[in-house]
């Protein structure tokens, strides 16, 4: 037996042992954090049983919280996640986005201080990036921060910013050098959102939740040892961070990620819709597509350097997946028929008021994490070289 097959062997049996039958389909997966508590025993077992095995985080070294795996056994883990049709145990900003940027940029204390919390689940993260005035154009925006003996002083404000109400640090791009041209003089800092300088404000959607959040900083602290990278030079790490979210192989993705829209898919649409149905084919062709996706991220792992993230061709994962969440949103409502609808009242259940609402909700991911707009051109550019 190589080491390989005794690894797979390994992991097949301890899932079998520990993934509780629950966490087995489709549901909801912890984001972290104090605030927020799990609320389904099951799920939070689940969590605290990987997080102890590090395969919240399978790939990161084990002295962070993480399994450390090497690509070919994170490829198995998967496998064999999905095999029992398993859920993540843990999904969230610290262990897609500031987890692997620390990882490849932050000191030592960085790594030691905020790793572990965020492999344990213990600690959520936000986003500060985007600016009322600083969106797709990002390098505009004017958050400044302020170096002052031990600490850097801000003072700004950011928009979109998911969870922050809920969410316990920041990691955010503010402007040290504000002389300096716009793609430079930034630098990306951490911070603690749990103080007097950090007002978050819900901004209500047209779903009826509120995701996002305006945040505003009046003279909010980080310490200068939370600066990531060089101070001036977060332009590139910030950008580096981004296409570890787009990309998500760094993290474990389980097995359900999605709900099957029927049992027997392609036997049951054909008697109940009939073969040539403009929906049969509709949902044949999104599930060739999921299919398709799945087969390419196993792909990007198996052909990375030691599992790393890629460099731009991330924003053609980042657009197919906002696709086929859309295309997926839609083929359940149209699934749901007039219960597809509801929005409130008797007349429909929790669970098809909160599709619906979601229906709502994942549009916003044609903008979301830069636009569409935004991945084409980068991809036209710099993964295809297409000339300005």
């Amino acid at each position: 037996m190589t080491a390989l097959e005794e690894f797979r062997t390994k992991a097949r049996a301890w899932l079998d042992q520990n993934c509780p039958q629950s966490i087995k389909g489709p549901g909801g997966v912890p984001v972290g954090g104090k605030k927020l508590a799990v609320k389904d025993v099951d799920a939070k077992r689940w969590l605290d049983l990987c997080a102890g095995k590090g395969y919240t985080v399978p790939m990161w070294p084990k002295q962070y919280g993480g399994a450390g795996l090497s690509k070919d056994e994170y490829l198995i883990l998967l496998e064999e996640m999905r095999r029992i049709n398993a859920r993540s145990p843990l999904q969230g900003m610290g262990i897609g986005l500031i987890g692997p940027t620390l990882n490849e940029f932050g000191t030592a204390d960085q790594k030691q201080r905020h790793l572990p919390p965020i492999a344990r689940g213990e600690i959520r993260w936000c986003q500060g990036y985007s600016e009322p005035n600083a969106g797709s154009d990002l390098a505009s925006l004017q958050t400044r921060a302020v170096a002052d003996k031990d600490n850097f002083i801000i003072n700004g404000q950011k928009i979109w910013t998911s969870g922050a109400d809920r969410s316990d640090w920041m990691f955010c791009l503010a402007r040290t050098d504000p002389n300096a041209p716009k793609h430079e003089g930034i630098s990306l800092l951490l911070l603690d959102m749990d103080q007097p300088g950090v007002t978050t404000r819900p901004i209500r959607l047209i779903s009826g939740d509120s995701p996002f959040c305006e945040t505003f900083f009046d003279n909010a602290i980080a310490r200068k040892d939370d600066l990531v990278g060089p101070k001036n030079r977060g332009w590139a790490i910030g950008k580096r961070l981004l296409q570890h979210e787009r990309s998500g192989i760094r993290i474990l993705m389980g097995g359900a990620v999605k709900t099957a829209p029927l049992k027997n898919p392609f036997l049951q649409l054909i008697k109940t819709y009939g073969a040539d149905s403009a929906l049969t084919n509709q949902i044949i062709l999104h599930e060739m597509r999921d299919k398709a996706y799945r087969l390419t991220q196993s792909r990007i792992v198996a052909e990375s350097v030691d599992g790393q993230t890629p460099g731009p061709q991330s924003s053609i994962m980042e657009l197919v997946t906002a696709e086929l969440e859309k295309e997926d949103a839609n083929i359940k409502a149209l699934l749901r028929g007039f219960q597809g609808l509801g929005w409130e009242g008797e007349g429909f259940t929790e669970a098809e008021i909160a599709a619906t609402r979601h229906y709502f909700s994942v549009k916003r991911r044609s903008i979301a994490r830069g636009s569409n707009e935004v991945q084409r051109n980068i991809i036209a550019k710099r993964v295809l070289g297409l000339p300005d």
